[in-house]
């Protein structure tokens, strides 16, 4: 079983940047991937990125390349997002998830087993 636990979320303004954080606990993530979803009002789940904890692989969707990045701290066994250049469309929840390593793919949030609370992220135009 793995917890994880989300923070840094808040209010910006447009072009501004946040580091949100993702601390787990409970499980060593060597065998894991690690993820980061959005979701905006009414819309569905979607993948940010992820990151494969052994060798520290990440993968980031097209559109958030280029101004968000995963990046992780191993001894304290924590994922971060930082987001630069952020738009009012960037506005969403944003949860931290997490899967044992395997052949598949990691691309939608049924993927993952396990899931963060969610914190929230505000761009204002």
């Amino acid at each position: 079983q793995v917890q994880l636990v989300e923070s840094g979320g808040g209010l910006v303004q447009t072009g501004g940047s946040l580091r949100l954080s993702c601390a787990a606990s409970g499980h060593p993530l060597s065998s894991h991937v690690m993820a980061w979803f959005l979701q905006a009002p009414g819309k569905e789940r979607e993948l940010v990125g992820y990151m494969i904890w052994s060798g520290g692989r990440t993968y980031h969707a097209d559109s958030v390349k280029g101004r968000f990045t995963l990046s992780r701290d191993i001894a304290k066994n924590t994922m971060y997002l930082q987001m630069n250049s952020l738009k009012p469309e960037d506005t969403a929840v944003y949860y931290c998830a997490c899967r044992r390593y395997s052949s598949g793919t990691y691309y939608t949030p049924v993927d993952y087993d396990y899931w963060g609370q969610g914190t929230q992220v505000t761009v204002s135009s």
